[in-house]
């Protein structure tokens, strides 16, 4: 009787054993993460100021662009817990974020074009604009897309043609448009979404369609038709003060490249902008947060799955015409991540065509400066890397 009631007791202890362990493991679809059933559980006035005050809300860019990629990245790395959380906002383009940088409440940080705030000012639209923002780092280089029938083969044979901008509240209007005139160029410019440009480009409505973002660009990446490429953009001494030289080739784009073929082009950095805020307010506070978490994590960002074009952004790339954000730089100068050396340079020249066939020392010199503001990732990493294992 003894033994049986032991039995019994055994197998007892075992199946609710077991049954702990499948309640440990087993898919449960009503579970949360910790941090939240402490909010919902134990939410007060003081959790919902927490809450607030470590979230950082950033305006990315459009569905299907690079930017709402990167916004998508940096919260996937950082969001930790209630210590830290990005908020990525689908935006509508480079100059509406600038306006929602400056005036929408919630707004920390905005990913937008570095030609952005000088179009804005030059055209009169905005006065010193720039004051007003300072930037944590440049990302990465903007490529101009150009899309055309096979009968165009450069930029300049647009002249008196209709080439679709994309919408007047985005980056590449602007981009396209100065262009234009640092190229005395006079196409008759039409404004149309992008999606909707490359339709009207198809069935002749329109003669070409200009695309500013990072490759490979999804809308561009997508499309299809033997009947259209990829047009050269000449990198001319006009373009050299704001713009650096890039290509394109059938690796990012094989329905517009054939073969080994590469098409020149130009590009623009993207800026991870913030407004001025003043040292000692809690906005600033925030930001300091974010670039602690994002410059110590940033190695991350260089690997897979993440977007490719994290392997070109340099913390520590100067940008010319815009100021810093003091803590970003305070901790590049405590890190001792140094800026891109003389030695990068001189490997870009060799690796691209497009600059290599530049003649001038001066023009060379003009290169070298804006390629300071450029990629510089294999030294910023290293860099940070040793950091870390110290």
């Amino acid at each position: 009787m003894r033994r049986l009631f032991g039995l019994v007791l055994f197998t007892g202890m075992m199946i609710w054993g077991l049954a702990a362990r499948a309640e440990q493991t087993e898919f449960d679809p009503a579970k949360v993460s910790d941090s939240l059933k402490a909010i919902f559980q134990y939410g007060s006035a003081s959790t919902k100021q927490a809450l607030n005050a470590n979230t950082v809300t950033l305006i990315s860019g459009t569905i299907g662009g690079t930017y709402v990629q990167f916004g998508a990245d940096l919260a996937s790395v950082l969001d930790d817990g209630n210590k830290l959380r990005i908020l990525p906002i689908v935006g509508r383009g480079s100059v509406q974020s600038v306006a929602d940088i400056l005036f929408l409440q919630g707004v920390d940080l905005g990913i937008v074009r570095s030609d952005t705030l000088e179009y804005l000012e030059r055209k009169g639209i905005a006065k010193d604009i720039k004051k007003q923002f300072t930037y944590v780092t440049k990302l990465y280089n903007e490529e101009m897309h150009v899309i055309a029938s096979k009968s165009i083969r450069n930029l300049r044979d647009l002249e008196g043609k209709t080439v679709s901008v994309d919408l007047p509240n985005g980056g590449t209007f602007v981009t396209a448009l100065t262009v234009f005139e640092r190229l005395g160029m006079k196409p008759k410019v039409v404004y149309v979404e992008q999606r909707i440009a490359l339709e009207k480009l198809k069935a002749g409505e329109i003669d070409a369609v200009i695309v500013c973002g990072g490759k490979p660009y999804k809308s561009v990446s997508g499309f299809k038709d033997d009947r259209f490429h990829l047009v050269t953009v000449n990198y001319e001494k006009p373009l050299q003060g704001d713009y650096l030289p890039a290509s394109l080739s059938a690796k990012d784009y094989p329905n517009l490249i054939s073969g080994e073929d590469r098409v020149d082009t130009i590009a623009v950095p993207a800026v991870l902008a913030a407004y001025n805020w003043a040292p000692n307010t809690e906005r600033y506070h925030k930001l300091a947060n974010f670039v602690d978490a994002f410059f110590t994590k940033f190695p991350t960002f260089q690997n897979p799955p993440f977007h490719p074009k994290w392997r070109e952004v340099s913390l520590s790339a100067p940008l010319p015409g815009w100021q810093r954000l003091p803590v970003a730089q305070q901790w590049l100068d405590r890190h001792g991540v140094e800026a891109v050396s003389r030695s990068r340079f001189d490997e870009f020249l060799k690796q691209s065509p497009a600059a290599a066939r530049l003649q001038s020392d001066a023009d060379k010199e003009t290169l070298f400066k804006q390629f300071q503001a450029w990629d510089a990732e294999k030294n910023t990493r290293s860099q940070l890397r040793a950091g870390e294992k110290r």
